[in-house]
């Protein structure tokens, strides 16, 4: 190692007790913003920049979706950049990861977009296999490395259907491979049964039913919101989503239970 990389090393382990994130302000948690499966954080953009307008510190993770002990992981991670409390917010399969990294002390409320909240020993499998007879079975192209993506051309029409054509067709063409093990990770502990939730219900969701959705939200005991769009509607109505956010910070700042 030279001198320069050492002393850069150094200085990095030197300051790395203090949080990134102030997280602190009295007004404001800090939002985190975890991601679902097929896609990464940049897909939070419109959301993200709606909070930062609106004063609040917000994380956009880069999960791997290899797994949900590694999302979970990489979650976790993030917490413990945050001086202050957050409120996680998960789409889809991000809601898998908040159900089990929720239970964090810096955690005041949940926050579930278009999203899995499944119960202790539940994982994103096992809800799919209890759906109800008529869900047409996702379109997804498995990899020889055990990876997973959605059929492509299907993409747009099933994940994002009211997003704009050209941003539908780049989120098909730029997925992130979503792996098997995190599609079969259970829940040991869920974080609904000890925090505050929201849930964000979009009427034409075609990759989650809205009916089990609203099951899922009810056993949570959530605050329900419903809309018009479809799964990816944090990308096609940020605006939507990000008042559900502001609604449950505000009320996980008026009730500073946990």
């Amino acid at each position: 190692m030279n001198k320069a990389l050492a002393a850069l090393v150094s200085a990095s382990l030197a300051t790395s007790a203090a949080p990134a994130f102030a997280g602190d302000d009295a007004r404001h948690p800090t939002i985190v913003l975890v991601h679902g499966a097929f896609v990464d954080g940049s897909g939070w953009s419109g959301v993200y920049q709606i909070l930062r307008s609106e004063g609040y510190e917000v994380v956009v993770l880069q999960n791997p979706t290899t797994s949900l002990e590694d999302d979970a992981a990489a979650t976790r991670r993030a917490l413990a950049t945050i001086s202050g409390k957050a409120v996680l917010v998960g789409h889809s399969y991000g809601g898998v990861v908040i159900t089990e990294a929720g239970s964090d002390p810096k955690v005041s409320a949940l926050v579930y977009v278009a999203a899995f909240a499944p119960d202790q020993g539940e994982s994103v499998s096992s809800i799919v296999a209890s759906a109800p007879p008529g869900v047409p079975a996702l379109p997804i192209v498995p990899s020889a490395d055990g990876m997973l993506m959605l059929d492509k051309a299907k993409f747009p029409a099933l994940f994002a259907a009211d997003v704009a054509p050209d941003r539908a067709r780049f989120m098909a063409d730029s997925q992130q491979p979503w792996g098997a093990k995190a599609l079969e990770g259970k829940i040991s502990t869920p974080a609904w049964k000890t925090r505050p939730s929201w849930f964000l219900i979009p009427r034409d969701d075609h990759v989650i039913p809205p009916s089990g959705q609203h099951g899922m939200a009810q056993r949570a005991g959530a605050t329900i919101r419903e809309v018009p769009g479809s799964h990816a509607v944090y990308v096609s109505n940020p605006q939507a989503v990000a008042a559900l956010i502001e609604e449950a910070a505000a009320s996980a700042s008026a009730n500073p239970a946990q």
